[in-house]
């Protein structure tokens, strides 16, 4: 996914805002990991009641990783549909075509 993340910034951007795409992509990469602390930490809290492990405990033999793991794909699936629907909504740049009329009008291009 990073990869493609990466490629997508690079593509989409004007030649000035090469530091910029590289910096979104550093950004979503950072943002991904606290999301994901910050998800495994609130489930330990939800699912753990006194008596009972929790679905992430201490010892993994006690616990409900297959819930975890399901909540995910869950997830996942909201993430999927949310991408549908963005990649409908998203219209491609063509930054070539844009510099090529440009040339040819006689604009400078930087």
């Amino acid at each position: 996914m990073y990869g493609a993340q990466l490629e997508f910034f690079n593509a989409q951007k004007p030649n000035g805002l090469k530091s910029f795409g590289s910096a979104l992509y550093m950004t979503s990469i950072s943002l991904g990991n606290y999301v994901s602390s910050l998800l495994v930490i609130a489930v330990k809290k939800i699912s753990t009641t006194d008596q009972v492990p929790g679905w992430i405990p201490g010892n993994l033999n006690y616990g409900h990783l297959d819930r975890f793991y399901f909540m995910l794909a869950g997830l996942t699936a909201m993430g999927l549909v949310a991408y549908i629907f963005c990649d409908k909504w998203y219209k491609n740049i063509k930054l070539e075509d844009n510099v090529e009329s440009a040339r040819s009008e006689g604009k400078s291009v930087s």
